[in-house]
């Protein structure tokens, strides 16, 4: 799928920019969007040039303003009206679980440029973002209980993890939508910035990481820091990082790495995501959904 209607795509400076394009619907999530968007990260993980990602909302009302609630095609958004035999059924799946669980596993960093109205799904998909900026005149909104449903996105896995149980509960129980400074405070955000100062603040961080880190390393140490904590003992994590160590620090990334230091010029790692990953890579079994 190349042809985006509800997105744009973009790749410039080893930066893939995402852009969820229905500004005259405050950019609200569809099925196709869903479609979309899982497809634009399956373009990234597979394209070596690509280095970072940056996310975003066309103009400046939103970010995502939830789901779309009209009906498209003709059927409920999101749901399926057809009878299942079980929930293993991938008819009955949630979709922005859907999304968010590719940007999970994305092997590329990918930063978030919260530009505006961001609630419901348009809330839960920043969640797996590495790291979020926001516009000062950002709002988010965890409001699934007002709409009479569950949060979605596997929110009640990522939020937490983010910003801490309590202030999960009181953000989903209650509903509300609140503004950029209380995102920032709670820690959803990293840094609120002027709306015409957003995107050159996203793409300065990206080329921070472009210009000075190995994509190797980048894609393990993106999926470590996500997927470790939650291990039942630092062992784990001690097994793990020592597997890792121990093949990379044979590789032609190391040895760039350290002759750019010592001869104090800017890195030119040789080793590819697509290619070069070590055998120890992944190291979990990836869950079914049954």
């Amino acid at each position: 799928m190349t042809d985006y209607t509800q997105i744009l795509y973009d790749v410039a400076d080893n930066v893939a920019t995402i852009t969820i394009n229905r500004p005259e619907k405050m950019n609200a999530f569809t099925g196709k969007m869903l479609k979309e968007m899982i497809d634009a990260f399956d373009r990234i993980d597979a394209d070596d040039d690509v280095r970072a990602v940056v996310v975003t909302g066309a103009g400046e009302r939103a970010f995502c303003a939830g789901a779309d609630l009209t009906p498209e095609d003709g059927k409920k958004p999101f749901a399926s009206e057809d009878p299942v035999e079980d929930y293993s059924d991938p008819r009955v799946r949630d979709g922005g679980g859907l999304l968010t669980l590719r940007i999970f596993q994305c092997l590329k960093p990918v930063i978030g440029a919260i530009n505006g109205v961001a609630v419901g799904v348009g809330a839960t998909m920043q969640l797996p973002m590495d790291i979020r900026l926001a516009s000062e005149t950002a709002r988010f909104g965890f409001v699934f209980a007002r709409r009479g449903i569950a949060p979605d996105g596997a929110a009640s896995w990522f939020l937490p993890h983010i910003v801490g149980r309590p202030l999960a509960l009181e953000w989903c129980m209650t509903g509300r939508v609140f503004d950029a400074q209380e995102a920032l405070a709670g820690g959803l955000v990293r840094s609120l910035h002027k709306p015409e100062d957003l995107l050159p603040a996203a793409y300065a961080l990206a080329k921070e990481i472009v210009d000075n880190t190995a994509p190797v390393s980048i894609a393990l140490t993106r999926q470590m820091l996500w997927q470790i904590p939650n291990a039942d003992h630092p062992m784990e994590a001690h097994k793990i990082d020592s597997r890792l160590i121990y093949n990379l620090a044979k590789s032609a990334d190391a040895a760039e790495g350290v002759a750019s230091f010592l001869q104090k010029r800017a890195p030119a790692y040789p080793n590819k995501v697509s290619t070069d990953m070590p055998d120890t890579f992944p190291w979990w079994e990836e869950p079914v959904y049954k």
